[in-house]
């Protein structure tokens, strides 16, 4: 019996453990490595494109080595592999969403560079359970499924930031595998921002996505009579269902990124907030001293009384500061970011005077609180009427009210 050399694990072979497509010219292998490793690949001395898949090959190895409930691990060997159908690609779906075989890792080497991105978006649209691997050689690729299969594969830091550049790519291979691979034209389009410089190519997505549904429905009203594509479409639409099952698994998982990132925000935000209300009091404090030493002074009543009132309206404008920041909720934070998006015109000193307006503060405070006249902040409540794109008639605190009321 053969053994690996890299794992020293031994091979089994069989003479009819292998695939003869017909009307082709190359043999499609299966052995067997130790208990659980699947080898597949292909006898060619050219070239080859695979124009089909039958999950047959894999069911007869299982059911001659006798595996049962056991995770499955694939080397998947590239070699003279050249170009990969769509046909194929039809069954790799099969095999991965509707035979209900658990296969942990699959690691492909020997890649051309033809097919090397039909493989990256095979990789990018696989489920969860299972990690897909793209390796140089054999010794790399078994030496790789090794590491993994004994659990001393290498993991990201969760705190590590992902390549920005490499999600987008990933996102974009995932998408256009799931309406091409697997004909999901109702799947939920993933768009970044308008300002993103990956926008333009997902919204072409989102457009093909709607002019192939509307192709497609044209096409079932055609053939709603042929009967006999009833059980392929059932087929297709297990398919289908689990393939948005996982796409719902990434949804929740992108959501808990985000969420975990809002709390960490969140929390230096508190942070933020302990120092400026104990630097507020402080300063309060040293107001109220300078206001007893004044007190005290042998002036004039007159200019004593000015000078004592307008220390105590820089202890009334401190204290206004405090109150705004220590008020300043999860709610609150939630809600300047909705104003912003809806509104990006606005700018820093502007979405503090509409949190304020939402909290209730009358003009007279919040000009204090920025440090300007009642005169200079009645204008800026005027620019930001013009800039809310309000009727002449709503005030700014209504649309405000209107708009924290959705968020409910």
């Amino acid at each position: 019996m053969q053994t690996c050399p890299i794992s020293n694990l031994p091979i089994t072979s069989k003479h009819n453990w292998k695939s003869v497509p017909a009307g082709e010219d190359y043999v499609k292998r299966l052995d067997l490595i130790g208990d659980n490793i699947f080898h597949h690949y292909v006898e060619s001395d050219h070239p080859i494109t695979l124009n089909s898949m039958s999950i047959d090959l894999v069911n007869k190895v299982l059911e001659e080595s006798g595996i049962k409930d056991s995770p499955l691990y694939l080397l998947w060997d590239m070699n003279n592999i050249g170009n990969i159908s769509y046909q194929y690609k039809q069954g790799i779906n099969n095999i991965v969403y509707g035979s209900g075989l658990d296969f942990k890792v699959v690691v492909f080497y020997n890649i051309d560079e033809s097919c090397r991105i039909i493989i990256e978006t095979f990789a990018a649209m696989a489920p969860n359970t299972m990690t897909v691997l793209l390796r140089d050689d054999y010794a790399d690729a078994m030496t790789s499924l090794i590491e993994y299969q004994s659990g001393k594969a290498p993991e990201m830091p969760a705190e590590q930031e992902v390549d920005e550049e490499d999600t987008m790519k990933n996102e974009f291979l995932a998408t256009i595998a799931r309406i091409s691979w697997l004909n999901m034209l109702n799947q939920k389009i993933f768009l970044p921002t308008v300002e993103d410089p990956f926008y333009p190519y997902f919204k072409a997505i989102d457009h093909m996505q709607e002019d192939l549904k509307a192709r497609d429905e044209s096409h079932e009203k055609e053939m709603q009579h042929l009967k006999t594509e009833s059980d392929q479409k059932l087929s297709q639409k297990i398919i289908q269902l689990n393939a948005q099952v996982e796409l719902g698994k990434k949804e929740i998982q992108r959501f808990e990124q985000e969420k975990a990132a809002l709390k960490s925000r969140i929390a230096a935000q508190e942070m933020e907030l302990t120092r400026i209300s104990t630097a507020v009091g402080e300063k309060a404090s040293t107001l109220h001293m300078i206001c007893d030493q004044i007190r005290n002074l042998d002036i004039e009543q007159p200019d004593k009384q000015k000078i004592l009132e307008q220390c105590h309206n820089m202890i009334e404008t401190e204290l206004t500061e405090k109150r705004l920041k220590t008020e300043l909720t999860v709610g609150d934070s939630e809600f300047l970011s909705k104003l912003q998006k809806k509104h990006p015109n606005l700018n820093q000193r502007e979405l503090r005077v509409s949190l304020m307006v939402k909290l209730n503060y009358d003009t007279r405070e919040i000009a204090r609180s920025i440090g300007i006249s009642t005169r200079g902040m009645e204008s800026i409540r005027y620019r930001m009427h013009r800039k809310l794109n309000l009727d002449k008639h709503k005030s700014i605190k209504t649309y405000l009210s209107e708009l924290a009321a959705e968020m409910v």
